[in-house]
């Protein structure tokens, strides 16, 4: 069966997020215009900076610290943060952004952005966030119209 549109972007988003250098969880993002992919990203280390996979390890993982907390400990970029860099801006006015994560144990991870992403998404004029829950299920946030 044809994949609708966000199933479509979602599965590419599910890719994407394999290249990531992360070792708690794994994210992957992909900006869409016009049904045109714009930007992808995963979240990592920024260039140049060694990462977690190839260190063998995570301040954040090793403290045991929550999810949400205490991100200066993290070199990682988030996923919809690297795909925004990537992108060119003039494209990301009324674009849409999909997002796909998986834990460690490579069961769905939310997909929602956190609050910084969200203030970027914003910015970017991005106007939809669509995205995996922790169950798989599709969820969308309309942001700007």
């Amino acid at each position: 069966m044809r994949p609708d549109w966000d199933n479509y972007f979602i599965e590419i988003a599910k890719v994407v997020s394999s290249r990531s250098t992360c070792l708690r969880r794994k994210y992957g993002a992909v900006i869409v215009k016009d049904r045109v992919i714009v930007s992808t990203g995963y979240n990592g280390s920024p260039r140049g900076i060694a990462n977690c996979v190839d260190l063998g390890k995570c301040k954040r993982k090793e403290l045991n610290i929550p999810s949400g907390e205490r991100y200066e400990l993290c070199e990682a970029v988030h996923a919809e943060q690297n795909a925004i860099i990537n992108g060119p801006p003039d494209r990301m006015k009324g674009a849409v952004i999909y997002i796909a994560g998986f834990e460690d144990d490579e069961s769905f991870a939310n997909g929602s952005p956190c609050k910084l992403c969200d203030r970027m998404i914003r910015n970017a004029q991005i106007s939809e966030v669509v995205y995996l829950n922790n169950d798989g299920a599709i969820a969308k946030l309309i942001i700007h119209r």
